[in-house]
């Protein structure tokens, strides 16, 4: 889920983020369940089942079910459909591109990810989606101490912007909807845009959890907003994909909390 916030950067003790990587991997090990469950025939409200029992019987808490009214335990968004869509009686088809979104507490603390899944064999959509995670990837390669948020959006919409130079392909990174900060809410400073400037913004420093979350439209990234409230759709009906992490900063470098590998980019013990 994305937003706007405003207010002070939570920095958290090596305690603190161990707890933060307990909740990512509640959400990495949802995720994967429902990934996996994608398929023709499966409804959306029937994902939402599967990842709520994840997440119950790791003990945890789902960040999204009761957020500011949000129905469901996940955000499950279904071609052009951008984010928040939710979950109910759509069934998925061959062809779907179904982007989910998945947070939970443990302890207080929050995880927050999302990935892009494919329902058969559709090259543009496919690229479509390894575009948008390798541009998630640059911004978390980005997210050292020292560095700052522009740092990250930058490094964003430069893998972007390359891949459709180099497919020749109508790329297009939503605006209005952002990363964010993460920790004792799902949904804090500062916020983390898609595109920037390097050198610019706050400056990230040892313990701080960020949410970096891009999302990349084929075809105009305009958008609108459903009659539900919720569901961010691409008003040209543009395919959509979204991925996103919740990563720490810390002085051996990024630690990706909701990935069971913690990322591969560590270059030491993140909490020696």
């Amino acid at each position: 889920m994305v937003g706007f916030r405003r207010g002070r950067i939570e920095v958290k003790s090596r305690d603190q983020l161990a707890a933060m990587r307990a909740a990512g991997l509640v959400v990495a090990r949802a995720l994967a369940v429902v990934a996996a469950a994608v398929s023709p025939g499966i409804t959306t409200a029937r994902l939402d089942a599967l990842a709520a029992d994840v997440i119950g019987d790791h003990g945890a808490l789902p960040s999204f079910l009761g957020y500011h009214g949000f129905p469901a335990t996940i955000c499950v968004s279904v071609n052009d459909e951008i984010v928040h869509g939710i979950p109910g009686p759509r069934v998925i088809r061959a062809g779907d591109l179904v982007s989910i979104d998945c947070g939970a507490i443990v302890d207080g603390w929050h995880g927050d990810a999302a990935v892009s899944v494919l329902v058969g064999a559709a090259p543009e959509l496919q690229l479509l989606s390894q575009v948008t995670e390798a541009s998630l990837w640059a911004g978390i390669r980005a997210a050292e101490a020292g560095s700052r948020i522009g740092d990250i959006g930058a490094a964003v919409e430069a893998t972007i912007v390359a891949a459709a130079a180099e497919h020749r392909q109508p790329f297009d990174i939503v605006d209005g909807y952002t990363g964010h900060g993460i920790g004792t809410a799902m949904h804090m400073a500062p916020d983390v845009p898609n595109f920037g400037e390097p050198g610019r913004g706050p400056k990230l420093a040892v313990g701080m959890a960020i949410a970096i979350e891009p999302m990349v439209t084929l075809g105009s990234a305009d958008t609108r907003v459903l009659a539900d409230d919720w569901t961010v759709v691409s008003t040209a009906g543009s395919p959509a994909a979204h991925w996103e992490h919740t990563v720490a900063v810390t002085s051996v470098g990024p630690w990706v909390l909701t990935a069971e590998d913690g990322g591969g980019l560590l270059r030491g013990d993140p909490l020696a």
